[in-house]
């Protein structure tokens, strides 16, 4: 099976990253260093690439603007939890999860994973259902950090949480109803972050089984952030805590 993903930034960490890339179309005209600098690490790695019409770029990705450059590669992985955590063992550090319960929206989930991998999350854990599949466009959103980072899909978020509990691990929730403010909280590691949805937040059973529920101020008219923003400000919230 194959997919397609577009965008020089995407398409050039998927060369350097794990999946195969199988094609690379480029559209008549398009240069400039970046993509000269893509078809010049393709041709390295023995991928085939060719230039094509605008017409057939069009046919080839129908999720949003290509910008000239789209890659057939093979469908993404998806890794264990038990792969995420042998990861950050085999790196000598002290793991620091996420899990997004019901992130529906392919520019938050790829902007989340974009700022997890820059920020050094050993791994992400999504719900199998009412969540967003990886895809061409989370790819793109992401600008390429999805190569680059593990992401797990598990039936029971509930389940892996109390199991990841049994393994010694401490499980924050970021929500408005959260007691104590994110940045004045003491984050236990090793860390769960787990960050809700856009539109439901974080579902009962899964707040009820979190050690610690945060909340970030609000004191505009709106109650609440995009969840790419909130995430943000808690994993680095995490991070400053580390270090």
């Amino acid at each position: 099976m194959a997919e397609k993903i577009a965008g020089v930034n995407a398409i050039m960490e998927a060369i350097r990253g794990k999946r195969k890339v199988q094609k690379i179309f480029i559209q008549e005209g398009r240069g400039g260093k970046k993509v000269q600098d893509l078809l010049n690490l393709a041709s390295k790695r023995g991928i085939y690439w060719q230039y094509v019409e605008k017409q057939r770029l069009d046919q080839l990705y129908t999720g949003g603007n290509h910008q000239g450059i789209v890659a057939q590669v093979e469908d993404y992985e998806y890794a264990s939890v038990e792969e995420i955590l042998e990861s950050a063992a085999l790196k000598g550090e002290e793991p620091f999860l996420l899990i997004l319960d019901g992130i529906e929206d392919p520019q938050n989930l790829g902007s989340i994973i974009r700022t997890a991998e820059c920020a050094g999350v050993h791994g992400i854990i999504l719900p199998r259902h009412h969540s967003c599949e990886i895809s061409g466009a989370v790819s793109r959103a992401s600008a390429g950090a999805l190569e680059h980072i593990l992401i797990a899909q598990e039936h029971n978020l509930v389940n892996t949480i109390q199991d990841l509990k049994k393994r010694g691990f401490w499980v924050t929730a970021a929500d408005m109803e959260g007691e104590e403010l994110y940045h004045r909280a003491s984050i236990p590691a090793p860390t769960v972050l787990v960050i809700g949805g856009e539109s439901r937040g974080i579902r009962r059973l899964v707040k009820e089984n979190c050690d610690l529920i945060v909340r970030i101020p609000m004191q505009g008219k709106l109650q609440s952030l995009n969840a790419s923003v909130a995430a943000a400000l808690m994993i680095y919230e995490v991070v400053r805590q580390r270090t």
